[in-house]
């Protein structure tokens, strides 16, 4: 997704003057973007407040300004300058953080993003997008682009070899029908869920939805008449977020359905749960660890649709 990032702000740039802050980091692969920017692209070195901070400064005098790092670095280092200098101030930085959730891998938990979307939605006027696909990217920069409010926008890499047969990008979207359920996934492991519910019987398959952009009530849109009406008499209902339950979207989503009376299925809240072991590995081994991975996730939404049944 970081190529796709790189492409889309290039041709951003031939619309728009706009500055881009980089932590140190985006070498081999955003040199594109720097060629464009020419002076405007400042690597503002291992100083993540004060890139913060003046990518505030800039906004605050009419400029544009793009802050980018890995994810942890983006949001958690300079939290303090995105909460006082930009939030407060309802300024419209654009935050973007490489490598959500376990990403990092074996560099451990200084280099994961395991709380982000759900610490920066507490801040006012903040908005996270989350793409689930590379061809999520191009739509969500322009998006951005023309949003007046601070934005947090999450990278990945996305798990799905093939896209062409995807919907057109949306906020919610279907990616496939069933009966055994409903799936409401957040970020790329949407890529592995949609493969192998493909494989399955209609019969046995649950619906799949994923959500792309967050705000402050569980979604940056109310969540589409299709999918309510999908809950009102679903077996089972699962949520799929790298990401902890504490602050998440599960948490958010069941929350806006009780507080519109709305039916809440049987659920399955498949989430990072930091460090069982206290080892670092894979990202797949991290979500293992945690029940995040496919196999366990769809065992579980189709335990708890048997049940009800």
């Amino acid at each position: 997704m970081r190529n796709e990032f790189c492409k889309a702000m290039v041709e951003l740039a031939a619309r728009e003057r706009y500055f881009f802050l980089t932590g140190d980091l985006g070498f081999m692969a955003l040199e594109p973007l720097e060629r464009a920017l020419g002076a405007r692209f400042i690597n503002a070195g291992v100083a993540e407040q004060n890139m913060v901070s003046v990518a505030a400064g800039m906004a605050r005098v009419g400029g544009k300004s793009w802050v980018y790092s890995i994810a942890p670095f983006c949001y958690a280092r300079p939290f303090e300058q995105i909460r006082n200098d930009i939030c407060l101030n309802q300024l419209p930085v654009r935050l973007v953080g490489n490598g959500g959730g376990y990403a990092y891998g074996p560099m451990g938990a200084t280099h994961h993003a395991l709380e982000d979307y759900g610490v920066l939605l507490t801040l006012p006027g903040m908005r996270a997008y989350i793409p689930a696909f590379a061809a999520d990217v191009e739509p969500m920069v322009r998006a951005i682009a023309e949003r007046a409010a601070p934005s947090y926008l999450r990278l990945g890499r996305s798990e799905l070899d093939d896209e062409s047969t995807l919907p057109p990008y949306a906020p919610w979207r279907r990616l496939q029908d069933g009966a055994g359920g409903v799936i409401v996934a957040v970020g790329p492991i949407a890529g592995q869920l949609l493969r192998a519910l493909r494989a399955q019987t209609p019969a046995a398959r649950a619906a799949l939805w994923v959500v792309s952009e967050l705000g402050a009530n569980a979604s940056a849109a109310a969540p589409p008449a299709e999918l309510l009406e999908a809950l009102a008499d679903a077996p089972a209902l699962g949520v799929v977020e790298e990401h902890v339950a504490q602050g998440g979207f599960g948490q958010q989503f069941v929350h806006t359905l009780a507080l519109s009376n709305r039916r809440v299925p049987a659920l399955v809240h498949a989430h990072a749960r930091g460090y069982p072991s206290g080892r670092y590995g894979s990202q797949s081994w991290h979500r293992q660890e945690c029940g995040l991975d496919v196999p366990t996730i769809l065992e579980r939404v189709a335990a708890r649709a048997a049940a009800r049944d």
